[in-house]
């Protein structure tokens, strides 16, 4: 869900940047430290459906609370940890710390975004010198430096991955593809409000009736900010967004980074992009200096410089103001924030009810100043314990990673000296970065909601541009440790695992290693194989883009692929939507390998010994019950429809049916053939 949509420190980013677990549901906690017995549904074979086996009974027993889009064990530890980090957010704000310290920092922003009174006695107040910027906008000179401006909200590319900004452009300021020691600026196609171009484009009866919703919120928002002629403008706006759509490439393409490498001298893009001024918007973004961008999306840049000739200055006026009041709407009055979220939280994802203000207050916190909370997490809710036993269970992983490439009988020697030599130099991150960020020079003023956050933006933006002409950071994490998540970065070559996955239920201490593998360690062996699947393998030890594959290799990997592709194209939730298994093929195949390495590494766990019965389950049948409930959840129809659309992730529900790729779980479960999951040996899908 894009709630609250005014995103202190995301963008658009590619998928190679950082490929991550998405929202990740997990088991309940349990008093057995152990699979949640109660929450099997024994009616389902678990070869007809595995998710439904294992999760069926909580599935009946429990409803999406009305604030939520979906639910699962992973919102019941999102809650726990939520409440954890309002608890320390609010201790800052009650301090009333020395002015410019981390505490004063972190509680004064809190404490703003929960001024409601305050907010609503301001008004659009908070928005009228932008506002009038954009009215003063006399010509394409000046709105080509109006819209380099914009850039700057759209630069912290590495928290996101769904490939959206809704202002123009997006840049991403990274490790070129080409070379590891130097860091440059990836520029991304923008611009539209609603989630993706499919929203604008596709004839479906459900897309239609959205467009006519959003046509409907952006004359709601326009009227709200007693713009006149709200109607007209509306439909001028609308009409631009549906010809900049047009302009985007789809998410397939956008996810191939072949297609992505698209380096251009500054002198080109006057060339391939006629119709911006790009000399005026680069140097408003700030870019002036810089001669080389790699273009990630060149068809759609392209398409939307031409509209920025094509379209009427009067037309894009109305347009960027409707960006920004629909951007500041969290936090604005009431009125906006209801009507921000009767589009983006009911229409788009379905769910009836706003989250109280206070959760709303946390997540934009942990936007703008998330390392400042982290560090306050890390000391109360991370014991070096568990950074340790994570530490061992990574290398345990890497261990079983090594012995399957080892033993690949289809990988020639050189494709397999390559592989090893990426896994041997992957870097690490386990529950917090080594260095933490220096926000010193970010200044927070209690009741400057607005203010807060664009300071917050230019900073973010500024220590990105710091990184041009320096080389990259291996180190850098690209989530906070209470981020419930963990991410691969191909381009570095590195892994982070915050602290706030590394507790019960995802990793349990007290739980028997078949629980740990089959959830955590699935989790790690996921993100492990991001580096060796259909993007993450083009990416050698260094991150360079390379190809390190010899051509024999490199078909077997695509067949394989292939017949995931396959797999996962059958699935169809809807009689009108069926999962897009070319999507989601490098998650589906993280899912497939991380789960191999975890059982391989489950079992050298066992060091020869029989696995011992516990709950009254086999080793196997927990290692494979921990898994599928880890994918736990419940969607509503729409949260499910844009999932499959914007989502590079398989549903969850299909996610847990990875098993049926696996030898293991046949006999665990006695699965026969004939049964729904069945599939023939040769038909099991074996990347790695």
């Amino acid at each position: 869900m894009r709630i609250p949509r005014f995103r202190v420190r995301a963008a658009a980013m590619a998928t190679i940047a950082a490929m991550t677990l998405s929202t990740l549901p997990a088991r309940e906690p349990d008093t057995l430290h152990g699979v949640d017995l109660a929450g099997i549904d024994h009616s389902v074979k678990p070869g007809d459906d595995f998710f439904d086996y294992a999760n069926g009974a909580w599935i009946k027993a429990n409803e999406i609370p009305a604030d939520r889009s979906s639910w699962g064990v992973w919102g019941v530890l999102s809650e726990l940890n939520n409440q954890r980090v309002r608890d320390l957010i609010e201790g800052a704000a009650a301090s009333r710390a020395a002015d410019g310290s981390d505490a004063q920092k972190v509680g004064d922003f809190y404490a703003s975004y929960m001024d409601e009174a305050g907010i609503e006695a301001r008004g659009l107040a908070p928005l009228k010198a932008d506002l009038d910027r954009i009215a003063a906008i006399g010509d394409k000179a000046a709105l080509a430096s109006y819209l380099g401006t914009t850039l700057r909200a759209d630069v912290d590319a590495l928290n996101a991955t769904n490939f959206y900004t809704d202002n123009l452009f997006g840049v991403w300021i990274t490790q070129a593809l080409d070379d590891p020691d130097r860091n440059v600026p990836y520029l991304l196609q923008g611009g539209l409000g609603m989630p993706d171009r499919d929203y604008y484009v596709s004839d479906s009866a459900k897309m239609a009736e959205l467009r006519t919703k959003y046509r409907a919120h952006v004359a709601a928002l326009l009227k709200l900010a007693h713009i006149a002629d709200a109607d007209a403008k509306a439909e001028r706006v609308f009409a631009l967004e549906m010809k900049i759509a047009k302009a985007h490439g789809p998410r397939v393409d956008s996810e191939d980074v072949h297609k992505a490498n698209n380096p251009w001298k500054r002198a080109d893009f006057a060339k391939k992009a006629p119709g911006l001024d790009w000399n005026a918007y680069l140097k408003a973004a700030g870019l002036e200096a810089q001669n080389e961008f790699y273009v990630w999306q060149p068809g759609a840049i392209t398409g939307i410089s031409a509209l920025v000739a094509s379209e009427p200055v009067g037309t894009w006026k109305d347009y960027l103001a409707l960006r920004l009041i629909d951007r500041a709407s969290p936090i604005l009055p009431k009125a906006f924030v209801d009507e921000n979220f009767a589009f983006y939280g009911t229409a788009i994802s379905g769910t009836p009810k706003i989250r109280d203000r206070w959760k709303r207050a946390v997540a934009a916190t942990n936007g703008s100043l998330g390392e400042v909370v982290g560090k306050l997490y890390v000391d109360k809710y991370f014991p070096p314990e568990s950074k340790a036993k994570i530490e061992a269970m990574v290398q345990d992983l890497v261990k079983a990673y090594h012995a399957r490439i080892e033993k690949l009988a289809w990988m020639s020697p050189q494709t397999r000296e390559k592989a090893l030599a990426k896994l041997a130099t992957l870097k690490v991150g386990v529950g917090y970065p080594d260095k933490w960020q220096d926000y010193s020079t970010l200044k927070i003023v209690r009741g400057d909601a607005w203010g807060n956050a664009q300071r917050a933006q230019e900073f973010d933006y500024r220590q990105a541009l710091a990184k041009l002409g320096k080389a990259p950071d291996r180190g850098e994490w690209v989530m906070t440790p209470q981020t419930i998540n963990a991410v691969n970065l191909p381009l570095a070559n590195a892994l982070n695992f915050p602290a706030a996955i590394l507790q019960p239920p995802f990793f349990d201490p007290q739980a028997d290693a078949a629980v740990n593998f089959g959830a955590i360690g699935a989790i790690i062996g996921h993100e492990i194989s991001h580096s060796f699947d259909d993007q993450g393998s083009q990416f050698d030890a260094q991150g360079r883009l390379v190809n390190w594959w010899t051509a024999d290799d490199a078909k077997h990997f695509e067949e394989a692929g292939a017949r995931l592709v396959a797999q996962f194209d059958a699935y169809k939730p809807f009689p009108d939507l069926a999962e897009n298994g070319k999507q989601t093929l490098s998650e589906n195949i993280a899912d497939v390998a991380g789960l191999s390495a975890a059982h391989d590494a489950y079992l050298l766990s066992l060091a020869g010994k029989p696995a011992p019965k516990l709950q009254d389950l086999t080793g196997d049948q927990r290692f494979f019950l921990a898994f599928a409930q880890a994918w736990r959840t419940k969607m509503r129809e729409a949260a499910m429809r844009n999932a499959i659309v914007t989502d590079g992730h398989a549903l969850a529900m299909y996610r847990g049916d990875t098993v049926r790729n696996l030898d293991a779980w046949y006999p665990a479960f006695d699965v026969k053939e004939g049964q729904k999951l069945y599939l023939a040996p040769k038909q099991r899908v074996q990347v790695w």
